[in-house]
């Protein structure tokens, strides 16, 4: 893609944008806006996103200067309203990106995707339906394939496609989801390492935690066992060690 200055001259480059796309359904996205948005985390940029997929209005948090930026801090978030927008306990969807915005915040540069991925990917009256079916004992992936869905029904590539839109080489992506991490790469998207982004349980979402963790195989210890790291271990946390 050809080189920019500013966020502003992306708009312009995207303007009559179009390119093969990425990933099997060739998503290809556009840069549509960019506006100031100061934050009780600092100052970032937002940034909204066109993209031939979904018709869902995508956008970018951006910290800094990233264009053309190596080893940039990275969350992707997917949406979740019950979480995000009202507190729900139930996940830690809220705590996550929150916390990822205050250490985003107190960087040079980093970069928060927040995706409209409502429940995993399945939409919200289908999460809702999920949450009933988890109120009678099943876990989060239970519940989801006995609604007729994979666990996990997310699609990365236009996350993928967002990183390179914005000239971002390279990230470190804050996760504890391998997937994440495959997806990206599986993408084109050069990740640099992984920045872990643990969140302690409360009463009411430790269960989906461990779902998470025994089931989904997502990189998450309440524990806090020992970890000796390796010469290309990724960066652990305190509490915070690799699956066996």
């Amino acid at each position: 893609m050809k080189e920019v200055r500013t966020l502003e001259d992306l708009v312009v480059r995207d303007r009559e944008h179009e390119c093969e796309g990425v990933g099997p359904m060739k998503v290809c996205v556009r840069v549509i806006a960019v506006a100031e948005l100061p934050t009780r985390f600092g100052r970032f940029r937002i940034v909204a996103f066109w993209n031939n997929r979904d018709e869902k209005e995508h956008v970018a948090l951006v910290r800094g200067d990233v264009l053309g930026a190596e080893d940039v801090p990275t969350r992707l978030h997917s949406e979740c309203l019950t979480g995000d927008a009202i507190g729900s306990l139930r996940c830690d969807c809220r705590d996550q990106l929150e916390s990822a915005l205050e250490k985003l915040g107190n960087e040079p540069r980093g970069l928060l995707l927040y995706l409209r991925q409502e429940g995993r990917g399945i939409g919200l009256v289908n999460k809702i339906r999920a949450y009933a079916l988890q109120d009678k004992g099943l876990d989060t992936v239970e519940a989801n394939l006995a609604l007729g869905f994979r666990d996990d029904e997310r699609d990365y590539a236009i996350a993928a496609h967002m990183i390179e839109s914005l000239n971002v080489r390279s990230v470190s992506l804050m996760t504890n989801n391998p997937r994440k991490i495959g997806a990206l790469t599986q993408h084109g998207i050069k990740v640099e390492r992984r920045l872990p982004h643990v969140i302690p349980p409360n009463g009411h979402n430790r269960f989906y935690l461990e779902t998470k963790r025994d089931r989904s195989g997502h990189w998450i210890d309440f524990e806090g066992k020992p970890h000796l790291l390796e010469q290309n271990d990724p960066v652990v946390i305190d509490g915070m060690s690799e699956p066996n």
